[in-house]
């Protein structure tokens, strides 16, 4: 006897192809939102289907926006010669939020990963390079994650931007605040000391 309803049971499935959510996790969500009044289901709904309608790339910096260009790119306030480079729009959000950044941004949408036929065309690198040569651009500051992938995707912009008259850097990773020294990994010890800076 199937104690679940079909309609609960799609909804789980559903919520259960998101990243990071598992079966316990998506029938807990789906019967949250059962329980509360059906006009938030609706609203919930109707956002989700309305994504792709609304939501688009910016042209210039492959930002989602429901604009093009998008808010930043088209903030005359945000300094056009600094591009900080990232992976995904979470990384967009997350320098944003720290509030320190007052230049733009280029999204790559990805990483170099060989393994997973993912070079650099899919990873929108050669825009990048024609958008330093089209633009006013003094530096470009390379904001990948410290994985392996990361790295890798780093080195390679680095290679490739070089022969271009920009300065061309790397967000500086260290230990964190409050993290005992011994319980750093290698590769975070290397990029600490790698950036150190003069003390006092």
């Amino acid at each position: 006897m199937n104690v679940v309803p079909p309609a609960l049971a799609r909804l789980i499935d559903d919520l259960a192809r998101l990243p990071g959510i598992g079966r316990k996790t998506a029938t807990r969500l789906a019967l949250h939102i059962l329980r509360r009044p059906a006009v938030e289901a609706h609203e919930l709904a109707n956002d989700i289907a309305n994504l792709h309608e609304t939501i688009n790339l910016c042209s210039n910096c492959f930002a989602f926006s429901e604009s093009d260009p998008c808010e930043i790119c088209g903030d005359p306030g945000r300094d056009r010669a600094m591009i900080c480079v990232v992976e995904g729009p979470a990384d967009l959000m997350a320098i944003e939020k720290a509030a320190s950044f007052k230049g733009c941004y280029h999204i790559l949408h990805g990483v170099l990963s060989p393994m997973d036929g993912i070079g650099p065309a899919e990873i929108r690198v050669d825009a990048l390079i024609k958008r330093v040569k089209r633009q006013e651009v003094a530096e470009v500051l390379i904001a990948t994650s410290s994985t392996v992938p990361g790295e890798a995707t780093a080195a390679y912009l680095a290679g490739r931007l070089q022969a271009l008259p920009i300065v061309v850097s790397r967000l500086a990773c260290g230990i964190p605040m409050g993290m005992d020294i011994k319980y750093a990994d290698e590769l975070t010890l290397t990029r600490a000391i790698e950036s150190r800076k003069a003390a006092g």
